[in-house]
Parts: structure tokens; C-alpha cells; sequence
């Protein structure tokens, strides 16, 4: 073998070796993370196959991953019996009015931080972020005393109303529009264009990721409250899914968990379609935001 033959021959070599490695780490990788899916979606797995079992089957030692006979007699019921048509179109309302109200007063807040000089606007900006560190706890008891001396409990006001603009939806809002080109409201501002024009029509048409974003965040929150509606709404005609799936899950000696995992899997299925439908969005905004 020729000296030209081994030089040509060791490039070709080295490129190999660099490809072994590459596969060998991506398929490492891909092993890491199929273990990681499974172990994340094997409990909505259980939940989705226990709704279809009886509760025999479910307490059945040793336990069993698929239903001996599938029914939906667990979902008939919960549409049928426990007024299930209530409960979700109160937990949509709540949520869906939750949601816009944050995407307005949230983005409008953010603005003001972002764009607009005032004030003690780094004071307002400071109390944004110290009431991201207070626990809802802290402040359940004295919200409550407010809505009864308002007269709204038991109301979809008193429900909605405590979290139409919310400290993260601020913060996230405020940290996207900064990266805006002060620019472009310099120059609306000189052709004539007041704060509101301004807002509407040039800052709001930028903000879809952020304001995807916290569409998820509020409506998975707003979704999946359960304290504050189970004291607020005192009524059967005001609970909420996550308050009936508590309630009404329970007979009178144990929990019967064929209903119970029958209802988490309608509270859910709202929650991942939204997801899947505007997760690309949520990722863009996430990034556009720097949260971490």
C-alpha cells in the first residue's frame, strides 16, 4: 500500500469513526427519551383504560393495564346522572372570559410598562413581581371577604373576576412588547395616533406568541381551579368540573374510581387539545419571552 493510498484512506477512516459516534449518541438520545415518554404518559394511559373499566376491575389484584370488557357505562353516566352539561359550560365560561380578560388587561398593563414613561412605573413593576412571589393561600381568605361584602358570591363574577389580569401574564406581556422598535410608535405618534390606535393596531398584531401563550397558561390554571370555586360557587348550578369530579366521584362508603378517572379524562381532553393545537405557538412565545 502506497503512501497516497493510506493518506486518502485515513480522512475516510476518520469520517466513519465521527459517524459511529454520531449515531451511536442519537440513538442514546432517542433511547434516553423514549424511556422518559413512556414514564410520562403511561398515568394518562391508566386513566384513559381505567375509564373504560369496571370497579372490580380496577380493584382487581393483581392489577390489569387493559379492561377485561371496555364500556362507557363511566362517561353514560357522567353525561347522563351527575348533569355533566352544567358543569363543563360553567368550567368554559369561566375559563374562556378568564382567558380574554387576560389577553386584554394583560397586554394593556404591559404597555404602559413597556412603552409608556410615567410615574413611578419601576415601583408598579417591582409590585408586579413581588405578587409572583405571594402564595394564592396568602391572599384566598381576605378575596373571599371582598366578594361576599360585594355580593357576588355564588356568581360567575365571583369566579371570574379575582383573576382577569394575573402578575405572570403582566410580566410576560411586558417582556415581549420591550423588544418591540420604539420606532414604530414614534413614528404612529407623529402621524396623529393616540395610545389606544397605537396599542389595537400596531403593538396587539405582533403579540400572537405571548398572547398564545398566556391563553394556555390562564385557561390550564383557570381549568383546573378547584379551591376557589368550591368556596365561591355554593350552588350546584355553579360548580365547576374539577368541583363535581371531587364531589360526585365519591359514594357513600369509597370512591368509586372508575367514575372518578371516567371525569378526569373529560377534565383533561380539553386541556391537551388546546395544547396540541397551539403548542407551536407556546413554544414561540415561551422563547420570546426569556422565561425559563
Amino acid at each position: 500500500m502506497t503512501a497516497t493510498t493510506v493518506a486518502a484512506s485515513r480522512p475516510q477512516s476518520n469520517k466513519q469513526s465521527l459517524w459511529r459516534r454520531f449515531v451511536k449518541g442519537r440513538g442514546l438520545s432517542y433511547c434516553v427519551l423514549a424511556v422518559i415518554g413512556v414514564f410520562w404518559i403511561f398515568p394518562f394511559l391508566w386513566m384513559a383504560l381505567g375509564s373504560l373499566k369496571t370497579q372490580r376491575e380496577i380493584l382487581a389484584k393483581p392489577p390489569k393495564l387493559l379492561p377485561e370488557h371496555a364500556s362507557l357505562a363511566n362517561f353514560a353516566k357522567w353525561l347522563g346522572e351527575l348533569n355533566f352539561g352544567t358543569y363543563f359550560t360553567n368550567s368554559m365560561v369561566v375559563a374562556v372570559i378568564t382567558v380574554l380578560g387576560n389577553m386584554v388587561f394583560c397586554s394593556m398593563v404591559g404597555y404602559a410598562l413597556a412603552k409608556m414613561d410615567f410615574a413611578g412605573k419601576n415601583i408598579l413593576f417591582g409590585a408586579v413581581m413581588v405578587t409572583l412571589m405571594v402564595p394564592s393561600v396568602a391572599t384566598f381568605v381576605p378575596l373571599f371577604v371582598i366578594i361576599s361584602n360585594m355580593g357576588l358570591a355564588n356568581s360567575y363574577a365571583a369566579l371570574i373576576l379575582p383573576f382577569l389580569c394575573q402578575p405572570i401574564g403582566v410580566f410576560l406581556m411586558r417582556q415581549f412588547i420591550s423588544g418591540i422598535p420604539d420606532a414604530l410608535m414614534e413614528a404612529a405618534r407623529v402621524d396623529g395616533a393616540g395610545e389606544l390606535r397605537i396599542f389595537f393596531q400596531i403593538v396587539l398584531p405582533q403579540c400572537g406568541p405571548p398572547l398564545a401563550t398566556l391563553s394556555i397558561l390562564t385557561f390550564l390554571s383557570s381549568w383546573n381551579n378547584f379551591l376557589w370555586p368550591l368556596v365561591a360557587a355554593q350552588t350546584e348550578e355553579k360548580y365547576t368540573l374539577p368541583v363535581a369530579l371531587s364531589l360526585y366521584s365519591t359514594g357513600q362508603n369509597a370512591t368509586n374510581y372508575s367514575v372518578l378517572l371516567a371525569g378526569a379524562v373529560l377534565v383533561v381532553t380539553p386541556i391537551l387539545l388546546l395544547f396540541v393545537f397551539l403548542q407551536r405557538y407556546f413554544i414561540q412565545g415561551v422563547a420570546g419571552t426569556g422565561i425559563k
